[in-house]
């Protein structure tokens, strides 16, 4: 029975590679999966699904107005998966385009992405896949200056912890810590 899945998890807790690593295994067997990710992440490009460790591959590269629905009836309607990264990005609508290939076409989604952001409140996507997912799952990684589990996006702009600014501002390691809760409200500035 297909269902719709969220694994979340903070920077660096390898959302990315586990698309990646995902999409291999159904290859691997035959079977056919779509990828896609935001076009808000222009990292490595759009429409690129790319680890930190290297691997990348090309996706469908969502706008905020693309319909999920339309672009798998259209582009792989015969999808063993649909896997998502980035999926914090999507709108309430997207999420429920999602759910509707799931209940509609029977094709499991898997998506992909951060729960907060780094001022610590839900991105829309995000909340919306709390919501409407059938299985929810947590990505664990540690806190870039501890041991303990990593469960918030310490965002660093010139040197210094950053708590303000635009919900969206796409960065990796250079941008993000992943960090626990007492590093996320006392970073030790002398490690950043």
């Amino acid at each position: 029975m297909a269902q719709l899945f969220f694994r979340y998890g903070a920077m660096n807790a390898g959302k990315s590679i586990e698309v990646l690593k995902v999409a291999h295994n159904y290859e691997e067997q035959g079977k056919q999966v779509l990828l896609m990710t935001s076009s808000l992440d222009t990292r490595n490009g759009q429409g690129q699904i790319a680890s930190r460790i290297g691997l990348s591959r090309k996706a469908v590269a969502l706008q905020a107005d693309t319909n999920i629905y339309t672009v798998v009836q259209n582009q792989c309607p015969q999808a063993a998966c649909i896997l998502i990264d980035e999926a914090q990005f999507l709108t309430v609508d997207q999420v429920k385009q999602a759910a509707a290939v799931v209940d509609e076409l029977g094709i499991p989604v898997m998506a992909f992405g951060l729960k907060n952001d780094s001022q610590n409140h839900l991105f829309a996507g995000s909340e919306a896949l709390l919501i409407y997912a059938d299985k929810i799952e947590e990505m664990k990684t540690i806190c870039w200056f501890c041991r303990k589990k990593a469960t918030m996006n310490l965002r660093i702009t010139n040197g210094q912890a950053d708590y303000g600014g635009e919900q969206i501002q796409i960065g990796g390691n250079e941008s993000y810590y992943p960090v626990c809760r007492k590093h996320y409200l006392n970073p030790p500035l002398d490690k950043i």
